[in-house]
């Protein structure tokens, strides 16, 4: 099992790194607001990714669901009083 968790770790961290860089991407590429269908897709598809590595991050036993849905409670309330994002 070791190996199996040291695995996902490193294919989780692979593809956090693949969806910064489509974050990236989009935000070089973007016309005012407007996204491409090209990186819409490309950010979709590495999103997909990341969200099945935590998936598994799960199934490997690394994380629990009441963990991550606890700590998404925290971000929420941060952004709302440092972003802008739930305006």
């Amino acid at each position: 099992m070791k190996n199996k968790r040291r695995e996902a770790l490193i294919i989780a961290m692979e593809e956090c790194g693949e969806m910064i860089q489509a974050c990236s991407k989009v935000i070089r590429t973007m016309d005012g607001d407007e996204v491409s269908e090209h990186w819409q897709k490309k950010l979709q598809d590495e999103v997909g990714d990341v969200s099945c590595m935590i998936d598994i991050l799960f199934m490997a036993g690394l994380v629990t669901r009441d963990q991550i849905d606890d700590r998404k409670k925290v971000k929420k309330k941060k952004l709302r009083k440092w972003s802008t994002i739930f305006e």
